[in-house]
């Protein structure tokens, strides 16, 4: 009887010890992601939550009229750009605007009269109702630089470009309007992108 007791006793042993060389697996456990409200970029000064924007092209720049122009058409846009400032900005730099694009107009007359012929040119070699494309396309330019969302900044660019205007050569307003039409543009494609960030997301998952 003591000898069975013991070989159980022994075997007994035998499983338990076999039972503690097994160590348990516990699953672990994700800490729980939390969702944490981020304040949304403050919402551009005339925009809202409605308002329609270009979608950005995938190098991150916008679809605007002054893509792809020729040297003539830059010459062109830039006059539009300039007559929008004239007529719609207000405030003190009204005058000095008005004045600046009204000595522009006068000093580069011959070239601006040449850069317009040409542009309808290029319209015209297209074929076809070449007459009502060109002016559809000259009211989508004005209607760009007429947004009124981004003017305050537009309205400074033009007062700006315009100074720098000032003794300009014909021989130099091509590249003149080249580099300039850029900085005209460029309040409205940051209106844009100040939109688009507005628009980001509001909520992010962060770590506890």
């Amino acid at each position: 009887m003591s000898r069975r007791f013991a070989l159980l006793s022994v075997t007994a042993l035998g499983l338990l010890a076999g039972c503690a060389q097994k160590p348990r697996t516990v699953a672990a456990v994700a800490p729980p992601v939390i969702m944490v409200p981020v304040p949304a970029p403050v919402m551009p000064k005339g925009a809202s939550p409605t308002i329609v924007i270009p979608v950005a092209l995938a190098d991150g720049t916008y679809p605007t009229p002054n893509r792809n122009l020729t040297t003539a058409a830059k010459v062109w846009h830039l006059r539009a750009a300039l007559n929008v400032a004239a007529l719609a900005c207000r405030g003190p730099q009204e005058v000095v605007i008005v004045a600046g694009y009204n000595a522009l107009l006068s000093a580069q007359k011959p070239v601006l009269a040449k850069a317009e012929a040409t542009y309808a040119s290029e319209y015209k070699s297209g074929g076809g109702d070449w007459q009502d494309r060109y002016d559809d396309s000259m009211t989508r330019l004005y209607n760009f630089f007429s947004q009124s969302p981004a003017r305050d900044d537009f309205c400074a660019a033009a007062q700006t470009v315009l100074a720098q205007s000032t003794g300009l050569t014909a021989e130099a307003l091509p590249a003149f309007a080249a580099q300039n039409l850029p900085v005209l543009e460029r309040p409205f494609t940051d209106f844009y992108r100040a939109v688009d960030a507005w628009r980001g997301r509001t909520v992010r998952p962060v770590q506890p």
